[in-house]
């Protein structure tokens, strides 16, 4: 979830002033007591496969609600396509919400509602596929005390809530909780005692109308959304209203606040348009721009429904990241809970980079190292989930892996292209017409951004994101001659699944006058030596100084001596086609060549100089030469 679960581990928290500071660990345990369902740890996070023979299209929701009262009551009006021939359809609803009548075309169908949290209606007669019909039900229930409606105080005054994420909208309308079938476009009516002030997804249709002492509010909501982000609340809120966008595409932005925090709200959220130009600036204009934004204050947790924050904190952070959600995680949303990365992850990211624009550069590299530190608490962890894993609540939204991992791996991935490619990669991602307002899996992030990149992303992918760890570096330099330093980039990993992290590895040599030279070396195999040049004496060297890289105890250091050209390691020609030569003055002692599948290989000498490459497939290899004190490991293309 956006922040209902980020804030049990290390967060980063900026102020209204923009102040940079981290959270202590006292308040750590409290916002993850207050943040976290606790006793709801393991559900059913399946789609109900029992729901898979038709696609919702529209949903209107009558609701009958008071927040000094737990019950809900209603009608729910379903417009569907039958997927395949169908004589029973079947809706996910607990049983606590007790169905009354169900009707196709004013007349009532027979149903029941069994054991698995279903509702099961038999049709009048065979409906064929293809073709489009209604369903209207009425129902009525006090919801479980679950974590997914929330009824609660503020300052003495009732306040009702929805937090449905993972599967909670179950619980208090009868749904599709699939997150793959997305409704194309509801509306909700929500009736309530007048005193109150209704929010949901969309906009406003009309004024509330009063009927006694009860008043309706209608919103419709025109864009494709997930049941488990439909979302409503209503309490005795002040309101309050700001512009986003930039003529000529800017919309309202409606906020919801409690009457008592409304001039704390007023200051806090006076940023919130600078902060939506910023990311429109990034990754395009805002998802739901024919509608609104805004944020609705609640007592506990943060969501990003579609149209509406709930936040219920005024730090920065919390609503930064459920605005980024705006993007990922409601225009594309993860087909499946292994995928969550492609939500909160993103929505991650999407705060580093405000970070850095809004803070400064020195507080860009205070959150990314502060991430990386607690990804690296822990030797293992994946960021993409398995099959028992995404049965896990608990597992699903951890933050040290869905939220810190999968944003750093994004920086990552934003280095080893570059900004300008990445951040296009990012954008048509977002804009994919088989993705825009629809589903995505990791697969589908990655053939974007390898379509930018023109190359293959796997090995990238499966280090980073398919497999667990991170990686130690150990980074030597020594000044060669006038203008030159070596470099040798060796590595361990915390977690046997990888063999090897390739990547971009930042450095930064430093010298007697004060002068810094920054610079990458794309870092393949173990023990890799590079000749960089560098316009003075290095007498200082540093691995990642702005932590850029998930790696942890890494450590760089100065050689005592300085290398002389005549003793150096040379390889020729490269690519070969037959004879390699290997040039050093010094005595090789050993020659170990390994293919690109890691395979060690027995090879032919013309002598201990010289190797007969004519024996290898074309592919690439690699070298790894010892000689004395010495060791270069080099990479070698057979054509």
């Amino acid at each position: 979830m956006a922040t209902k679960h980020l804030f049990s581990a290390l967060v980063v928290i900026l102020s209204s002033s923009l102040a940079f500071s981290q959270i202590e660990g006292s308040n750590i345990d409290r916002i993850a007591k207050k943040e976290r369902k606790a006793a709801f740890k393991k559900i059913n996070f399946r789609s109900n496969p029992n729901t898979s023979n038709y696609d919702v299209t529209y949903h209107k929701l009558e609701l009958n609600v008071n927040p000094a009262v737990h019950n809900i009551s209603g009608k729910i009006t379903t417009d569907y396509t039958a997927l395949s021939n169908m004589n029973s359809i079947t809706f996910d609803l607990v049983n606590e919400m007790v169905v009354s009548d169900v009707r196709q075309n004013s007349v009532p169908l027979s149903f029941t509602q069994n054991t698995n949290s279903e509702l099961v209606i038999t049709l009048a007669g065979t409906q064929l596929a293809g073709t489009n019909a209604r369903i209207e039900i009425t129902y009525a229930g006090i919801p479980p005390s679950t974590g997914h409606v929330i009824y609660d105080t503020h300052n003495g005054s009732p306040i009702l809530f929805t937090l449905s994420e993972s599967f909670g909208d179950r619980e208090w309308w009868p749904c599709k909780q699939d997150m793959t079938d997305k409704i194309d476009s509801i509306d909700l009516y929500i009736t309530a005692p007048s005193q109150y002030v209704s929010v949901g997804n969309g906009v406003e249709v009309t004024a509330p109308i009063i009927s006694g002492s009860n008043k309706t509010t209608h919103f419709h909501h025109s864009y494709p959304i997930p049941a488990y982000l439909v979302s409503i609340s209503v309490a005795n809120y002040s309101v309050f209203t700001q512009v986003g966008g930039t003529a000529p595409n800017t919309y309202p932005i409606i906020n919801y606040v409690f009457p008592e925090h409304l001039s704390l709200a007023q200051s806090a959220l006076a940023q919130v348009p600078s902060f939506l130009s910023f990311y429109e600036s990034i990754v395009g204009i805002y998802p739901f721009s024919n509608e609104k934004y805004g944020n609705a204050e609640v007592t506990y947790s943060g969501m990003e429904h579609p149209t509406v924050s709930f936040i219920s904190d005024y730090d920065r952070y919390m609503m930064e990241h459920e605005m980024a959600h705006q993007w990922f995680g409601d225009k594309v949303t993860c087909s499946t809970w292994k995928d969550i990365w492609l939500n909160e992850g993103f929505a991650t990211f999407m705060d580093e980079l405000l970070i850095e624009h809004f803070d400064g550069n020195a507080a860009g590299i205070a959150n990314r190292n502060s991430m990386t530190s607690y990804i690296t608490s822990l030797p293992n962890g994946a960021v993409y989930l398995t099959d028992a894993e995404a049965l896990d609540e608990n597992r699903i939204f951890d933050p040290r892996l869905s939220y810190y991992k999968g944003a750093m791996v994004l920086n990552m991935l934003r280095l080893k292209l570059g900004e300008t490619i990445f951040l296009q990669g990012l954008r048509n991602y977002l804009n994919d017409p088989a993705l825009a307002y629809k589903t995505a899996i990791t697969n589908d992030f990655k053939a974007h951004m390898e379509a930018v990149y023109g190359s293959s992303l796997t090995d990238f992918f499966n280090d980073w994101i398919f497999n667990q760890g991170y990686p130690i570096y150990s980074i030597k330099a020594q000044n060669v001659n006038t203008g030159q330093a070596r470099v040798t980039v060796s590595q361990t990993q915390s977690h046997l699944s990888v063999n090897y992290f390739e990547m971009r590895v930042p450095i930064q040599f430093t010298g007697t006058g004060g002068q810094v030279f920054n610079t990458y070396v794309d870092n393949t195999v173990n023990n890799e030596s590079f000749t960089i040049n560098v316009p003075f004496a290095i007498t200082g060297v540093r691995f990642d100084p702005e932590k850029h890289l998930i790696s942890r105890n890494s450590t760089a250091a100065l050689g005592l001596d300085s290398y002389d050209l005549k003793k150096d390691i040379a390889v020729y020609p490269n690519p070969v086609n037959s004879i390699l030569t290997i040039d050093t003055a010094d005595p090789i002692d050993q020659i170990t060549i390994v293919n690109a599948l890691g395979q060690r290989l027995a090879a032919s000498f013309t002598n201990k100089n010289q190797i007969d490459f004519s024996q290898f497939i074309p592919g690439v290899y690699f070298l790894q030469i010892q000689s004395q004190d010495r060791t270069k490991t080099t990479k070698v293309i057979k054509q």
